[in-house]
């Protein structure tokens, strides 16, 4: 074998490991915990909603303000512009910051109309790349990167890492993150080493929130932690 064929097949190698090292939490964590089918929401739409709602609060009083809007047959688009937005903040009350939420769902809801999808908002995943429709999601009042992530992949199933708080920490105690790495920083490390796969992204995340809501908290409990034996910070 050549030099540059035995540099490619380290090359390739090391590229395996690595995208090992970045799999085999997620197996841990499957064989802890299970599917984890997320997420709640039983439209895609609802998806949408419960994105925006749960900045800055806990998923029950998200839950609440969503069965709130259902009540008044206003989950869906057009009656979200429809609903003067006092109203549509007291709506969402249970969410907490209520008023600055009800200009956030609004803007939002006058993206998908402007977007020509008001009536079915699935369909925006069929407009562009995901690259290209997370820009556009980004440049919508009160949409930041995770929340415009959390739509990509939870509602229109497109494969885009997300990133949270919990993310951040267990893989720094994992010891593949530094602990100072953007939010971009961190999803392209997890998109470069595990393959395009929006199911596995979303099982991914979700049992990342299973155990940091759980054990990885800021005071770890690794006793009870499936990812003890391979933590370089466990205790």
């Amino acid at each position: 074998m050549s030099p540059t064929g035995k540099q490619k097949a380290a090359e390739n190698k090391a590229g395996t490991s690595q995208a090992e090292a970045w799999l085999l939490p997620y197996r841990l964590l499957q064989a802890r915990f299970g599917p984890q089918d997320w997420w709640p929401g039983d439209t895609p739409f609802e998806v949408m909603v419960g994105a925006i709602l749960t900045q800055n609060t806990a998923w029950t009083n998200v839950e609440k303000a969503i069965t709130h809007l259902r009540a008044a047959d206003a989950l869906n688009c057009r009656a979200i512009l429809r609903m003067p937005e006092p109203e549509l903040a007291t709506q969402l009350r249970p969410a907490g910051y209520f008023n600055v939420k009800a200009k956030r769902l609004r803007a939002f809801c006058a993206f998908l109309q402007e977007r020509g999808v008001p009536d079915a908002p699935e369909r925006l995943g069929r407009q562009q790349d995901a690259a290209s429709l997370r820009h556009a999601l980004l440049a919508v009042h009160g949409v930041g990167e995770e929340t415009a992530d959390s739509i990509l992949l939870y509602a229109l199933g497109l494969p885009v890492f997300v990133v949270d708080a919990y993310t951040r920490r267990i893989f720094t105690r994992l010891g593949l993150l530094a602990g100072k790495e953007s939010y971009g920083e961190i999803q392209v490390a997890f998109q470069r080493r595990l393959p395009q796969d929006a199911v596995l992204y979303n099982e991914y995340h979700a049992l990342i929130v299973q155990l940091g809501k759980g054990i990885c908290r800021p005071k770890p409990r690794c006793g009870q932690c499936p990812l003890h034996g391979i933590c370089l910070g466990a205790a």
